[in-house]
């Protein structure tokens, strides 16, 4: 068992010391490790996890590690991956700050952080064509993304408000469709 939590904490360790840019980021990385390598789970199971994990308090990435670790191990699990998600995270911002001053005006370091920022958005937008086709399967899911993207751009709605609403529409028209095909 502890080889297994060793491998959980070392594989989100990975995640968390080259995920820039949020829990979108590391999407691609994670189909890649937990779907591709380890044959933990299907995309459609990593997509659930998004969702839910939008919907919930707390950093998308650490959130989706906690569910996976559990998957996995339980709470040993849990614990382990939220722990690989999160150190490499801790190293990195403890290092920045105790040389804050060095790194701020550095030319280098704004072009790096420039590059990185273009490699993040790729990264947000492969994750978001795959989330596309994963869960926009009808009329119903082009109309319902269509309308929370408005809502998100144009409004000052929370997401947390939009992401309770969608699972509440869908939970209400799924439920419509079954039984009308029953009649």
């Amino acid at each position: 068992m502890f080889r297994d939590l060793l491998i959980l904490y070392t594989l989100f360790f990975r995640m968390g010391a080259v995920t820039f840019g949020g829990g979108y980021a590391m999407l691609p990385i994670l189909r890649r490790e937990i779907i591709q390598n380890h044959g933990w789970m299907d995309e459609e199971a990593i997509m659930d996890y998004y969702a839910l994990s939008q919907g919930l308090p707390g950093i998308i990435a650490v959130n989706v590690s906690v569910f996976i670790g559990y998957k996995q191990r339980h709470i040993p699990g849990a614990v382990a991956a939220a722990l690989g998600m999160v150190s490499p995270c801790i190293i990195i911002i403890t290092v920045i700050a105790a040389c804050l001053s060095n790194f701020q005006d550095n030319v280098y370091v704004q072009h790096a952080l420039a590059g990185i920022s273009v490699c993040v958005a790729a990264l947000i937008l492969d994750a978001v064509i795959s989330m596309w086709k994963k869960g926009v399967k009808d009329a119903f899911g082009i109309a319902l993304c269509l309308a929370m993207l408005a809502l998100s751009v144009f409004t000052k709605l929370s997401p947390i408000l939009l992401v309770v609403a969608c699972a509440l529409l869908g939970i209400g028209v799924k439920s419509l469709k079954k039984e009308g095909g029953k009649g």
